[in-house]
């Protein structure tokens, strides 16, 4: 079914783990909660929810987690996949499992799973929305998930104040939003660890795919590469395409986000639902937020907000 940006209603789909790691990254370390532990990433990730919040009031939201790092399905397929990623320390596991509270003490669905990544849990949420009549927004900076990208979606990033919708992703990647998976399996990506095709840049990825439209033509009709005058060195390409065939399919694979992972709450359309007020409360509590992040989460759930004493940050 395709969605009327105009008349749909609108899924929002946020990419956590980028804002969470950003915050991390970008807050001073001057934060801790009751025990003593930083908590400078809740305090930016909450910052950056709730003036989502406050600027689209959703009515439908997912809040996507990234629980496999190294257990997803892909690390069988590929045991390198995303290797040369070091395991969060315990200092900001314990504030992304702050971050998830929070999202659930606020009545949002939050989606995390050992075998699926965030990307294959937004890229699900909004499959099962779409049959609905849903278009979705997703909230996130990172290329691949433009390959979700249909009629009336879009992509939002919130640091920059960007959005695009699949129309856009051309002038932005150099291919259709239904060739990044086929892009990202010529070029590789260093981010995740995906080799792609020796010597197959991002000009000769994005020409075979003008050309040939799809991976999977560029494959069974490789010997047209060495005459194509469009790409430099196509000849080279073309015997690294004969060389390489099956590790780029297996490329496709890792990059191609899934669209069947389990996703709680689909049933409702992830509906944001009422917030569970004394959890709320205690998080704030144990967290330390000050007056004002706590006046902020209070009216984002349309709860009063009741000063307390002990908030010192």
């Amino acid at each position: 079914m395709t969605a009327d940006a105009s008349t749909s209603p609108t899924l929002y789909l946020v990419d956590a783990s980028i804002y969470v790691f950003r915050a991390w990254h970008s807050m001073p370390n001057e934060f801790t909660d009751a025990e003593g532990w930083p908590t400078n990433a809740v305090h930016g990730f909450a910052r950056f929810l709730l003036e989502l919040l406050e600027r689209t009031r959703p009515e439908h939201i997912v809040v996507a987690f990234d629980d496999a790092l190294d257990s997803c399905f892909r690390n069988r397929l590929y045991p390198s996949y995303k290797a040369n990623r070091d395991a969060a320390p315990e200092e900001l596991q314990r504030q992304f499992a702050a971050c998830k509270h929070l999202c659930v003490a606020m009545g949002m669905t939050v989606l995390a799973h050992t075998d699926y990544e965030a990307d294959d849990l937004i890229g699900s949420a909004l499959h099962a929305a779409r049959a609905h009549g849903f278009r979705g927004v997703i909230v996130s900076a990172d290329k691949d998930l433009s390959q979700l990208l249909g009629d009336g979606d879009e992509q939002w990033d919130f640091a920059r104040g960007q959005r695009w919708g699949a129309a856009g992703v051309p002038a932005r990647h150099g291919v259709r939003a239904d060739q990044i998976a086929d892009y990202l399996a010529l070029t590789g990506d260093a981010i995740d660890n995906i080799p792609g095709v020796p010597g197959i840049g991002s000009k000769t990825a994005a020409a075979l795919l003008a050309h040939f439209g799809t991976l999977d033509d560029v494959l069974r009709r490789v010997e047209e590469v060495p005459y194509l005058s469009s790409i430099r060195g196509a000849a080279r390409a073309a015997q690294q395409l004969r060389t390489h065939r099956e590790q780029a399919l297996l490329c496709r694979e890792l990059a191609t986000i899934v669209l069947h992972a389990p996703c709680e709450g689909a049933d409702d359309h992830f509906r944001r639902g009422a917030p569970q007020q004394r959890p709320l409360q205690d998080l704030c509590e144990r967290l330390r937020f000050g007056p004002l992040t706590r006046r902020r989460i209070h009216a984002a759930c349309g709860l009063d907000f009741m000063p307390v004493a002990s908030a010192n940050v």
